[in-house]
């Protein structure tokens, strides 16, 4: 007897040796056995998983000679004649290379004869998504309406493809992708049958690579006995196939946490040497990443990272965030898609190899603006450090400057610099003013400060916030002189100067310009400031541009 392949040889003869798809199983049998039987079906779903399979038994149990019935005999004459596809009355049409309007027509005019030797006649229509939108036009009125003795079975792997005045007028079923270990125990009992020694690891390997689809691990295992001589081990596998070793992939890995570039460059040609392509490295990274990820957020299942938790470096879980982990699936996943436009996929190869070094460096921009947050909460609201005023010497404070403070001064006087203004100290005269022969200036009144902030809060919430922290309000003959604690605040005021110079004059009663200046600092928190402005640029790699006169 020739040699038939396992795909073949362990095709489903009934419902009960489908694998897998036991909503479906058990919907059809329990219709069956009701007597409901519809006109059209659709079976829908991934390749390899029993659509044709389950189209061929329904086929079976509805011409079986004690049915229809959800249990059909396997030895009636009918019976073989479907399950080999060379039925009369059981008519299997590839949708893909019968795609005309014409073959929908020679269909159309078939279904006017009654079947030669079966209670039905049926039509399986494989591929059913690639017909033309001509032809499904055609079946519309013959699917909706067919003779009693007519049932259609349509197969597809995308129903999306499948016009909506089609479905409609079919019972779907869509089939799901088989479960890891159901096809690792399907493959051990076919081990089992052969009489071949296997280990679980390879078996979960072949079960695993299939993703989903029997009959692609079926024609997986069959390629892998050709070569193992009855015994088939994971070590052979990796050595025919060219796959990488969980082993390989967690020193790469470490490679990466440690910034090691030298190192992971060289387990890449490692790797290379042994027989292992360009893509097949990609793809196992990938998903080496994809587990470690699922690691990271606690998912240990073996079946949905295809090895044992354990046997992944602690060392690679540990040493990345969830973020990081997800840039270098992103990385991976952008390499696999320009590998086939490449100059030289080994190039390509090697750069992402370097940046991935680079991985425990990765900020993303909610990360940078934390940090940046961060470092913000560590500054005092001038920028410099804070810290109580030193007592200045009575003689110093008690009397009066006979020029005006340099840039370099202090202010004369020093209110505390979180005390908002409404709360500043009495007034008290200072000398010294900007403008020649003016008269010394003088703080202004708490009551008048209050009013100017609560006008302002009316039009302006943000900028009557920044003037009610204000530093200090000196007022001059001409001039009002507003010294508040930053830069930034500084800003805030220029930029509505027009409004502020309005409600300032409204309520002080005098035609004085308005002045806005920043607190200067002490030497000591210009030191300060200076490390903190150097540890930032260094964070973000950038550089300090000074700040020139305001025009």
């Amino acid at each position: 007897m020739s040699y038939e392949v396992t795909a073949t040889r362990k095709r489903p003869r009934n419902f009960d040796d489908l694998t897998g798809q036991e909503f479906v199983v058990a919907t059809l049998k329990n219709s069956l056995s009701s007597g409901r039987i519809a006109h059209a079906y659709l079976f829908s779903g991934p390749r390899g998983v029993g659509k044709t399979s389950a189209a061929r038994i329904l086929a079976t149990a509805l011409n079986c000679p004690a049915g229809p019935t959800g249990e059909p005999c396997e030895d009636y004459p009918g019976s073989l004649e479907i399950t080999r596809g060379t039925s009369m009355d059981v008519i299997e049409i590839d949708g893909a290379s019968n795609t005309s309007v014409n073959d929908v027509r020679q269909i159309k005019d078939e279904v006017l004869f009654a079947p030669n030797s079966s209670r039905y006649k049926i039509y399986i229509i494989d591929e059913v998504h690639m017909l033309s939108n001509s032809a499904f036009n055609a079946l519309l009125k013959t699917i909706e309406e067919p003779p009693p003795y007519i049932v259609f079975i349509f197969a597809t792997t995308e129903i999306h493809k499948v016009p909506a005045t089609i479905r409609s007028r079919c019972q779907q079923f869509n089939f799901r992708l088989i479960p890891l270990e159901t096809i690792r125990k399907t493959l051990r009992a076919v081990c089992t049958e052969m009489e071949i020694n296997a280990e679980e690891e390879a078996l979960f390997w072949i079960a695993k690579e299939a993703r989903g689809s029997l009959r692609d691990a079926y024609t997986l295992f069959d390629q892998v006995v050709a070569f193992s001589d009855g015994r088939i081990t994971i070590d052979k596998i990796r050595e025919t196939l060219g796959v990488g070793s969980i082993e390989q992939l967690n020193r790469l890995g470490e490679a990466f946490v440690q910034c090691d570039g030298a190192r992971a460059l060289d387990l890449v040609a490692e790797v290379m040497t042994s027989g292992i392509s360009e893509e097949q490295l990609v793809i196992d990274l990938s998903e080496y990443f994809r587990n470690v990820l699922f690691l990271k957020h606690g998912v240990a299942k073996e079946s949905v990272l295809g090895y044992p938790a354990e046997r992944f470096s602690r060392a690679v879980i540990d040493g990345f965030s969830e973020s990081q982990l997800q840039h270098a699936l992103g990385l991976l996943v952008e390499l696999y898609r320009s590998m086939r436009y490449s100059v030289n996929q080994r190039f390509e190869l090697e750069l992402v190899t370097s940046r991935l070094c680079a991985l425990s460096g990765y900020l993303t921009s909610e990360e940078i603006l934390d940090r940046i947050e961060s470092l913000k909460r560590g500054l005092p609201p001038g920028g410099g450090p804070a810290r109580t005023p030193e007592p200045r010497p009575a003689a110093q404070s008690a009397a009066p400057t006979s020029h005006p403070p340099t840039a370099h001064e202090p202010v004369p006087h020093e209110p505390a610099s979180h005390a908002p203004a409404s709360h500043a100290p009495t007034a008290h005269a200072t000398a010294g003013t900007d403008a020649p022969g003016a008269r010394a200036m003088r703080q202004v009144e708490d009551e008048k400060i209050e009013e100017i902030v609560h006008t302002l809060r009316e039009q302006k919430p943000t900028l009557a916030s920044v003037l009610e922290h204000a530093v200090a309000w000196d007022l001059g003959e001409t001039e009002l002189q507003i010294t508040v604690d930053s830069a930034y605040a500084v800003g805030a005021v220029e930029q509505e100067m027009a409004i502020v110079r309005d409600v300032v004059r409204a309520a002080l009663d005098e035609p004085v310009q308005v002045k806005v200046r920043p607190r200067p600092r002490t030497a000591e928190a210009q030191a300060q400031h200076s490390e903190q402005v150097e540890m930032v640029r260094q964070v973000f790699r950038g550089e300090v541009i000074e700040d020139g006169p305001r025009s």
